[in-house]
């Protein structure tokens, strides 16, 4: 069952699908999550505690979602390219992970500011968490990259951990090149179909990363020299 917390996150979430964070205001994200005021300000300390527990909470989903792809059954390298592809997919459907992954905000989606030096810890210990701050892209690629190569290594396809760490390095930045520049053109109503839409137009450019991902994989196996094109 949600929590009071979940609620207001997401019912803050909801509210960003139609309106910018600076139109976002606190009683109505607690009218929508059913909730006093008071309860938000218990749970997140202020709205810049919202946005940083909101980003946190995103940048967790991601970091489960790899976890749950790399767990398959499927070989090794097969999941490194499925978490491609739903990187992929996920950043263009999930603004917020877009900018986390990137580090491209914006006025109608600003990152969060940090916790002000010396304030007093929340009482709550997933905000003290968030209030720590949000990964950067490197950092939230870099540790999508060392899941997925610990998954290579223990899946027994005989990589080395630099050799690993490399190929995955490369396919997941593979996936980011497409959220940056993507392969085709989004429609201009996409960003109307809300938060989770997840475009028809971008769904082409998976195979492509599939197959460069497997080539990739092929030539550092097979090259005496190990290296990635």
């Amino acid at each position: 069952m949600p929590t009071a917390r979940d609620a207001l996150l997401d019912a803050a979430l909801t509210a960003l699908a139609g309106l910018p964070w600076s139109a976002v205001r606190m009683v109505d994200v607690a009218s929508a999550a059913g909730v006093s005021r008071q309860t938000l300000y218990n749970e997140f300390g202020s709205k810049e505690g919202l946005a940083r527990a909101l980003v946190r909470r995103e940048a967790d989903a991601y970091l489960h979602g790899v976890e749950r792809l790399l767990a398959r059954p499927d070989p090794p390298e097969r999941n490194v390219a499925a978490v491609a592809e739903w990187t992929v997919t996920e950043a263009v459907a999930r603004p917020l992970l877009r900018a986390l992954l990137t580090g491209c905000w914006g006025r109608r989606l600003p990152p969060p500011r940090p916790a002000r030096a010396g304030a007093r810890a929340s009482a709550v210990p997933a905000q003290r968490r968030a209030d720590r701050g949000v990964p950067s892209p490197v950092d939230l690629l870099g540790q999508a990259r060392d899941r997925a190569a610990t998954a290579l290594v223990e899946g027994g396809r005989g990589e080395d951990a630099e050799q690993a760490l490399r190929s995955c390095e490369v396919a997941l930045r593979l996936a980011l090149s497409y959220v940056i520049a993507p392969g085709g053109v989004v429609p201009a109503n996409d960003a109307a179909r809300g938060q989770w839409a997840e475009p028809e137009s971008w769904r082409p450019t998976t195979p492509t990363i599939t197959n460069v991902i497997e080539t990739i994989f092929k030539v550092d196996t097979m090259s005496p020299r190990k290296i990635i094109p």
